[in-house]
């Protein structure tokens, strides 16, 4: 009797180590969720260089509600069912499938570039020029909701490649914390205001408005700019040219100088001259045309 209790209680050590290794494998594998490493700036010095995600653009520079600045730096995770998403503002979106897959997806879901804008308030940031998916680039639309919580809160994608991010935080809970017009310098106000003004009095049209907003807030580095800078050459001096015009001088000069000494000979010997040159005389007979033309010719008397 004693062996067969024996017996049962060896199977049922063995069984609850069995059970102990399947639960701490299992919790192992969702460990993996919150052991890895920030990707803040997508180059994490933690991160092996061949493991790096490589962005295509660099971010562009942070713009916006000043109450929303210090939020550059920091990121927020949402897990999904076997997603990881993180988003760091004025940054990046990225996604993480958590599996042990050799080939498990990593990416970037689309960088910091431009806020979303419609009648004057900020209604979205976003990311764009993610990792190639088809033909196009992966794009993501972040929306700012309020809460008493800063956090990542939902996570879809509408249409292939696009994905809508919702971000819940106190600091958009004010009903003026998204408003355009504050956030502009006095001249690009005063440049807003001038065509408000024009579209009430009807001087330009509804596109014509859209396209002068659309310059104030490229201008602003609230949106990115479509504009194609171009630097024109430099004119390049030509040496010949310049030399030309340096000779033409030289010799008007020297001509000059050989009239003066003409006519001081003329004076000398009391030889009559003209002293006035062409362009005088043609100037004084412009002046006498001049005044014949606007002078009163009155009646003609024709006895």
């Amino acid at each position: 009797m004693h062996s067969f209790y024996s017996t049962v209680l060896n199977f049922v050590a063995v069984l609850v180590i069995c059970l102990s290794f399947y639960i701490n494998h299992s919790l192992a594998g969702k460990m993996k969720i919150v052991e890895e490493p920030n990707t803040f700036g997508l180059n994490n010095p933690f991160v092996a260089p061949g493991s790096r995600l490589q962005p295509k653009v660099p971010p562009s520079p942070v713009s916006g509600p000043v109450h929303l600045h210090h939020l550059a730096g920091k990121c927020y995770s949402l897990i999904e069912s076997t997603y990881k998403y993180e988003f760091c503002p004025f940054h990046n979106v990225t996604q993480h499938e958590q599996s042990f897959r050799w080939n498990a997806y990593s990416g970037i879901l689309g960088i910091w570039q431009e806020w979303e804008m419609a009648n004057n308030t900020f209604t979205g940031m976003w990311m764009r020029d993610g990792d190639t998916c088809g033909s196009r680039n992966r794009e993501t639309k972040v929306i700012l909701a309020c809460s008493n919580n800063t956090k990542l809160s939902e996570v879809s994608e509408p249409s292939t490649c696009v994905y809508s991010l919702i971000f819940e935080t106190p600091l958009v809970c004010h009903p003026h914390s998204l408003l355009v017009y504050p956030t502009l310098n006095q001249k690009l106000q005063e440049e807003w205001d001038e065509a408000e003004q024009a579209r009430y009095d009807g001087l330009i049209t509804e596109q014509g408005y859209n396209n002068l907003l659309r310059d104030i807030f490229e201008d602003a580095g609230l949106l990115k700019s479509l504009k194609v800078k171009t630097n024109l050459p430099e004119a390049k001096a030509d040496p010949e040219k310049t030399n030309s015009l340096q000779k033409c001088e030289e010799n008007s000069e020297k001509q000059k100088k050989e009239i003066e000494r003409l006519r001081a000979l003329l004076r000398q010997h009391n030889i009559p001259f003209d002293s006035q040159t062409n362009e005088e005389k043609e100037i004084a007979s412009v002046t006498v045309k001049d005044q014949h033309l606007r002078g009163d010719t009155g009646l003609v008397d024709l006895q």
